[in-house]
């Protein structure tokens, strides 16, 4: 049978039984049998790995639906609990299917980082026990310096797969290989995320049911299947009447699991200012996603509210506070029983009556009137947005200092935001180069991520000059509920997978980036510079590095950039190429296209040759690829150490043809407008504001936390 005529799972949660199944176990069921179940939430499947070909009624509950092309990719990695773990990076899954022979990549071995072009992807092997699809691996053929590194000449089992030098070749799977441009060559429309399956109840959780417009807490009794629609027993807080105690049976599709919020929630798409709350007491203004701190062993200790409600044997209402630090007690758990998710050691319970607002966040603005605005706990909840649908112009130089400039300005972070909150601050306060993100149509689904980006975060930034951190985590819970990846909230990512997630994957931004190599044009959005190990520069400028990675992997411009989004040369993680990198405020790509007249470096006459062996040579300047006219070529060429250069022949436009020079030739330069810095995982930003080479402003997204 064909890979169509199956449907493929992995479990996401290890099954009740058989007990040898995992969570990270791939399986596959007849697509026909699927089709056909009645009134059953149970698959018989087969799992790959299996020596047999017995399958196992397993619960849907427990398993999430696999396309075929992610089914091969994850087979490729050696164990369950590693293809659980990439299954849940969405964006690298998808990334992987687009990757093909010919594509530039990096491949990482621990942390070491090698040049390579695919010249293989397929199986390797065929499938273990007559199943019907195999791993997908790729077959890399190493370049440059990392010649050598290999561990054979793309001969696999006694296969040859490709040819190449010895030990010049590695197979790994996907997990192992990144772009080297950081999108793939043809961009495929993404796929849509996976639905959610709803998380199993069991007897004894705490669940928020549905009752028409009113929502109310209890225990679950049990679950029961009567006429082929589930329901839960619910032991509720209070019955219909209003007091304690009583049972319900209620809907599965009308029960969550946890506790909801009471709020009433806001209607979409209208434009009204959020409600506050009339009440003093503290304890009233906080809800879930508040940033609050404690007192804890003499000290104050700092975090985030991710569950509000009541415990067993507590007769207060109580919180479940995620920490900032390693300060908690557990991972959000209470006595076995969970009621959020965080690291270990992170989460702690306490009364909420213990809990007090974030001081550091509560410090005036600059101009000592206005403090921080609260976000409704129903904006995250509902994932609408509150602010107006409107256009708000990037800040012009003379507005900087009265909106941009002094404390509690620009984006506020928290709990590792600063990649986000730099990155959004750079593209967005200063510069419209990509506010068609923010406008451009999109599809229902994705559509709040772009109202919370532009209404919530974009427009305030611009009219305002300060945006609270709460609706940055709204954002990155948005991406996270989207299935791109399971830490958005959570932990620090780079920018250009932010940036990619959400200008690839959900607003399908046309790429702002065409290279050219070997007649093949890739498409990007933002360009890794990668260089040989055996160059000679000490103290580059972005200019020469930009030069020198374009030259080293054959590359031109196709078209000059709206925008070029470039990240600096890195190797692993504890090799650092250069101590300093000057940033070159302009930009000059003329010699970088693969289309338009050039001048000859010597003469200033039309160039007709190119020579990549005399672009290292030191009697020439280190900026600058190296273009002749025939004649200067030819004097050139002539002194003994570069007769054995090679130059090639450049692709003259056809309208210049037979011109001796070029004339007033127009050079295409960009200008730089902001620079990204991390150092010790922590990200802030320049970003130029006005025409002046003076006018940059520098942004720290966690400046204003005081004490820190």
């Amino acid at each position: 049978m064909t890979s169509t005529e199956h449907v493929y799972f992995i479990l996401t949660k290890r099954p009740e039984a058989p007990g040898h199944l995992k969570a990270g176990s791939i399986c596959y069921a007849p697509e026909i049998k699927y089709k056909r179940r009645v009134h059953s939430n149970k698959v018989n499947v087969t799992p790959f790995d299996s020596q047999t070909n017995l399958d196992y009624a397993i619960d849907l509950d427990y398993m999430t639906e696999l396309s075929a092309e992610h089914t091969e990719l994850l087979l490729a990695l050696p164990d369950d609990k590693e293809r659980l773990q990439w299954f849940q990076e969405k964006s690298a899954l998808q990334t992987a299917v687009g990757l093909s022979e010919g594509n530039a990549i990096i491949v990482l071995e621990g942390e070491d980082e090698m040049k390579g072009i695919i010249r293989y992807v397929g199986t390797v092997s065929g499938p273990k026990y007559k199943r019907p699809l195999a791993g997908k691996f790729f077959g890399i053929e190493l370049q440059g310096a990392d010649k050598g590194k290999g561990t054979c000449n793309g001969r696999y089992l006694y296969k040859d797969y490709f040819s190449c030098e010895k030990k010049c070749a590695v197979f790994v799977p996907f997990s192992k290989v990144r772009p080297l441009v950081p999108i793939s060559l043809t961009p495929t429309a993404p796929e849509p995320p996976p639905q959610q399956q709803p998380e199993a109840l069991l007897p004894g959780d705490r669940v928020t049911y549905f009752i028409e417009d009113k929502l109310g807490h209890g225990m679950v009794v049990d679950v029961l299947k009567e006429d082929g629609e589930r329901f839960v027993r619910i032991s509720t807080d209070m019955d219909e009447n209003g007091k304690m105690g009583g049972e319900l049976k209620i809907l599965l599709h009308c029960v969550v699991k946890g506790e909801v919020s009471a709020a009433e929630p806001e209607k979409m798409d209208i434009d009204t200012p959020p409600t506050k709350s009339k009440a003093s007491d503290p304890d009233t203004l906080l809800s879930v996603n508040s940033l609050v701190e404690v007192k804890l062993a003499l000290r104050r200790s700092y975090g985030i509210i991710r569950w509000i409600g009541n415990l067993p044997d507590k007769e207060q209402t109580m919180a479940g506070l995620e920490l900032d630090e390693d300060m908690g007690v557990s991972d959000g758990t209470f006595k076995g029983e969970r009621y959020f998710c965080c690291p270990p050691k992170r989460g702690l319970f306490l009364k909420l009556s213990s809990c007090r607002p974030d001081s550091r966040f509560q410090s005036l603005s600059a101009n000592h009137s206005e403090k921080m605005p609260q976000l409704e706990d129903t904006e995250v909840a509902m994932g609408h947005s509150t602010g107006r649908l409107e256009t708000v112009p990037p800040i012009s130089t003379e507005q900087v200092s009265r909106i941009l400039t002094g404390r509690m300005k620009g984006i506020q972070g928290h709990c590792n935001s600063c990649y986000m909150d730099a990155a959004l601050f750079s593209l967005f306060s200063c510069s419209s180069v990509l506010d068609s993100m923010l406008y451009k149509s999109t599809e229902p689904q994705d559509a709040p991520i772009q109202r919370t980006l532009l209404c919530d975060i974009v427009n305030p930034l611009r009219s305002k000059g300060f945006v609270d951190g709460r609706y940055v985590m709204k954002l990155r819970q948005q991406l996270e509920k989207h299935g791109y990846s399971h830490s958005f909230t959570t932990d620090e990512k780079d920018p250009e997978e932010f940036l990619i997630v959400i200008m690839h994957h959900i607003l399908s931004l046309d790429p702002l980036l065409k290279l050219s190599a070997g007649g093949k044009v890739q498409e990007s959005y933002c360009y890794q510079i990668f260089l040989d190990q055996n160059h000679s520069l000490v103290l580059p400028t972005v200019q020469q590095l930009l030069e020198h990675s374009f030259h080293s992997g054959r590359l031109k411009l196709a078209e000059v950039p709206s925008c070029l989004i470039l990240q600096m040369p890195r190797f692993g993680k504890k090799f650092k190429m250069f101590d300093k990198i000057i940033p070159s405020l302009e930009l000059d790509v003329t010699d970088l296209l693969s289309d338009g007249p050039q001048q000859c470096i010597i003469c200033g006459n039309m160039a007709a040759e190119q020579c990549n062996d005399c672009f290292k040579d030191p009697v020439f300047s280190c900026t600058g690829f190296k273009v002749f006219c025939r004649m200067c070529s030819t004097q050139v060429h002539s002194h003994q150490q570069r007769r054995s250069h090679r130059p090639a022949a450049l692709d003259v436009p056809k309208e210049y043809v037979g011109h001796h020079s070029p004339h007033t030739l127009t050079r295409d330069k960009l200008e730089l407008f902001a620079v990204l810095c991390i150092e010790t995982s922590h990200y802030v930003s320049f970003i130029k504001y006005g025409p002046s080479p003076e006018d940059w402003l520098f942004f720290d997204s966690m400046a204003d936390r005081e004490g820190e």
